[in-house]
């Protein structure tokens, strides 16, 4: 891997591990956008994971066109501290109970959910997040500051 992937990928990883909730895009039923704040956390290979009833809207619009997009930005008030990370892919509802026991319990204790909250997990679906393409925007760096990546360009092992 070069050093400037390796740079872009680090700084996508870090904004990812720094912040806790993301915007997820979904297609309903019409055609028509869905919108929904989700708590998250981070995997391998810019996985993204959350939980979430299977009968809420966007879920039912996930079962149906597995299709999404996601953001996550660092929350700012002046437009030269924007950095966020826009991101399209697929979503897959994960059966596995080994990972869902790991992704549970990393999920409790970064989110200092109490043990009540078992019992709403348990209900509720896993999600992964995988992308194809990825962007990244810091304004931090210089106005309009970006670079862009698709999944084929990020080595198995992030």
């Amino acid at each position: 891997m070069n050093g400037e992937v390796a740079e872009n990928l680090e700084a996508i990883q870090r904004l990812l591990k720094n912040q806790s909730t993301l915007v997820l895009g979904t297609v309903g039923a019409g055609h028509q956008p869905h919108t929904t704040p989700l708590f998250y956390l981070t995997g391998p290979e810019l996985a993204v994971y959350w939980f979430s009833s299977p009968s809420s809207l966007h879920s039912r619009n996930l079962q149906r066109d597995s299709q999404a997009s996601i953001s996550v930005y660092a929350p700012t008030e002046r437009w030269n501290e924007i950095c966020g990370v826009q991101m399209q892919g697929t979503v897959e509802k994960i059966g596995s109970r080994a990972l869902r026991r790991q992704i549970s319990q990393a999920y409790r204790e970064r989110f200092h959910l109490s043990s009540i909250f078992r019992v709403t997990m348990a209900r509720s679906g896993l999600y992964e997040f995988r992308p194809a393409w990825v962007r990244y925007l810091d304004n931090r760096k210089h106005f309009g500051f970006k670079f862009e990546m698709k999944i084929s360009q990020i080595p198995p092992t992030v």
